[in-house]
């Protein structure tokens, strides 16, 4: 396989409810034809706003038999991929842009050592607002998942971008174009 070019990775952070599928649809409205983003394959039907592809869990098990994700992760009970097609794009000089996970982030920055992070976020009245709209979870369960938020790092030589995405999404959605300018040269 041919090397792949980590610096035309675009890896996408952030909490729940921080709006980073908003941010996605805003910059692939706008720029989609111009790179490529990735689909993610998620053991959970589609919602509103996402852009993945389900799968049921044995599915999943059987796609990571064959070696079809170039990521994989599992949170709160379900299992995400990225596809290998990720690597064929790169190799062909593509800049890609995945929806990822802060707690996968070491891992990716270990396989795509030059990789741009972009760490979306939104104040936690933001985010609980945002994740009651969403109806996945009881009041209780999102003050829960608000109280164990953990800090996030990366390491120094990390290349990250932090956008806050509390207010409108046409201020934070011309920074993450600007981010993706820079990256990809569009």
């Amino acid at each position: 396989m041919t090397a792949v070019d980590s610096t035309k990775l675009i890896y996408v952070m952030g909490p729940s409810g921080a709006g980073k599928d908003s941010l996605l649809g805003f910059a692939r409205e706008r720029i989609g034809a111009q790179m490529m983003f990735a689909h993610r394959y998620i053991t959970r039907a589609v919602a509103d706003g996402e852009n993945h592809i389900a799968l049921s869990h044995d599915e999943f098990t059987s796609r990571l038999s064959y070696g079809l994700f170039a990521m994989h992760w599992t949170s709160l009970g379900l299992r995400y991929g990225i596809g290998i097609e990720l690597d064929a794009w790169l190799a062909r000089g593509m800049t890609v842009v995945v929806n990822g996970s802060r707690q996968y982030a070491e891992l990716a920055l270990e396989r795509y050592p030059e990789a741009r992070f972009v760490h979306i976020d939104a104040t936690p009245s933001v985010l609980a607002a945002r994740l009651a709209r969403r109806g996945r979870e009881d009041a209780r369960q999102i003050e829960a998942r608000l109280a164990r938020r953990p800090a996030f790092e990366l390491p120094s030589h990390a290349h990250v971008v932090k956008i806050d995405n509390s207010g409108m999404l046409a201020d934070a959605g011309t920074q993450f174009l600007d981010v993706l300018a820079r990256a990809g040269g569009i």
